[in-house]
């Protein structure tokens, strides 16, 4: 019967790690495949030699991106710190006395007999530093020119090794002026910017948890 019980649990370890395992190490690449280029109107029967309407770009831009399916690269510098520290303490004591009369029927108490008091001291620290760095580079491709001109980019970088597989994924929107001379742009320009950076295989799977132990972290009550 204890067996049948440690079957269960096992089970149902399996069916709720395994899951999320398996959602965390396989990126959703669908969301992230390359934005092909849009066919060109044809162009209006105006008799006119120069249009605009024809993947027109000034030649003041240069080679950077601006239409749909075009390519930029992101240049990653994330750098976050953060450092948090918390410092508490209190102190706080009290006595009472009561001093009996020295003739009497309340004279055989003494003053220590009438006397109370209390202490009590409170100390506590706290402390948190987290810092995080991603540096590289990630060409991406333009998946929507916006109404104001700024790019919806979006892409991945995806890395087979000996011990495994890498990505590198991001999306946002840039703005044209912060496209440099060799159509690149900081990811610190990149707004609303979407950066993963995951991976699976061997070494991946060893510096993760095992199922079982997510599991019983979940349940256990301390």
């Amino acid at each position: 019967m204890a067996s049948v019980r440690l079957l269960c649990v096992l089970g149902l370890g399996l069916a709720l790690a395994a899951p999320a395992e398996a959602r965390r190490a396989a990126p959703k690449v669908s969301e992230y495949a390359p934005t092909m280029p849009q066919p060109l109107p044809a162009p209006p029967a105006n008799g006119a030699i120069f249009q605009v309407s024809l993947g027109y770009a000034p030649l003041t831009s240069g080679a950077r991106a601006s239409m749909v399916g075009d390519l930029v690269t992101i240049v990653l510098t994330e750098r976050t710190a953060a450092q948090k520290t918390n410092t508490a303490s209190t102190d706080r004591s009290g006595n009472a006395g009561l001093t009996p009369p020295t003739s009497g029927p309340l004279s055989f108490f003494k003053a220590s007999d009438a006397s109370a008091g209390a202490s009590a001291t409170f100390s506590g620290k706290g402390g948190a530093t987290q810092s995080n760095q991603l540096t590289g580079a990630v060409t991406v491709t333009v998946q929507q020119v916006l109404p104001n001109g700024n790019l919806v980019v979006r892409g991945e970088k995806h890395l087979t090794l000996n011990r495994g597989d890498e990505f590198v994924q991001i999306s946002g929107i840039i703005r044209p002026v912060d496209i440099d001379s060799q159509n690149q742009v900081l990811s610190t320009r990149v707004a609303d910017a979407r950066i993963t950076y995951s991976g699976k295989g061997e070494i991946a799977r060893a510096s993760s948890q095992g199922w079982l132990g997510r599991f019983f972290s979940r349940v256990s009550p301390f």
